[in-house]
């Protein structure tokens, strides 16, 4: 038996609160860990700022880290309130704890790797690729980890070429927010840096969601409205 799906229980205001924090924690940690490069000249492609060795070295690692905290934290927030919001019409659900907090760590350590390559490498393709790449498997990794970690009497199933295409979606909207990153120069810029990455875990979480299918185990117990029937 399929269940039918409800992602959208919270409503449109809650998804718009938790997508401003997306794009706020993505602002401020890609414009703390990732700054601009120094201009390039003829011939040669735009270098990041090197480390620089004793202190330069320890506040270039603590800015990584505040940055990759920032945007992980800001990456798992709109994931978790938008899987809450997520119901299966037929069944009741529970949440893994443990599934939900490994998803943070994952996107914490993928989003500091992909900062780090980006902002440490410079501002080659290369470089932007494999970021943007590493975030966009993170931001992928802590979707479907949460997933994994509902349970309910029956299973998930999954269209294979739609899952590809979340995954594809996140990795190229996370490397358009790093790329972006590293010209921003101004407030405006890096909530425009910061709006790319909050559209690369909405994109990929609904794709994902499209992906998804519902198979109930047969003599679930049903869900039972609480609203009076209608006269």
């Amino acid at each position: 038996m399929r269940g039918t799906v409800d992602g959208f229980t919270h409503g449109p205001v809650i998804l718009a609160l938790a997508f401003l924090v997306a794009c706020l924690g993505a602002a401020v940690g890609l414009r703390c860990a990732i700054r601009p490069p120094r201009t390039a000249r003829a011939g040669h492609p735009p270098a990041a700022h090197p480390p620089a060795a004793g202190k330069g070295r320890s506040s270039g690692t603590v800015r990584l880290l505040f940055g990759a905290l920032s945007v992980g934290f800001g990456i798992w927030i709109m994931h978790h309130v938008a899987i809450t919001g997520f119901t299966v019409v037929e069944a009741p659900l529970s949440r893994d704890r443990p599934h939900v907090l490994i998803g943070l760590v994952v996107v914490v350590v993928m989003a500091g790797v992909g900062l780090f390559v980006v902002g440490y490498r410079g501002a080659t393709r290369m470089a932007l690729i494999t970021g943007g790449a590493l975030t966009g498997l993170g931001i992928a990794s802590t979707h479907y980890l949460g997933m994994a970690g509902i349970r309910f009497q029956g299973h998930f199933t999954y269209e294979t070429p739609l899952v590809v295409l979340s995954v594809l979606i996140a990795a190229t909207a996370a490397t358009a927010a790093l790329r972006a990153a590293l010209s921003t120069r101004t407030l405006l810029s890096g909530l425009g840096a910061g709006a790319m990455m909050a559209l690369a875990v909405t994109g990929m979480h609904y794709t994902g969601m499209a992906a998804l299918g519902v198979q109930l185990q047969p003599g679930a117990p049903a869900v039972v409205s609480a609203d009076p029937p209608a006269d």
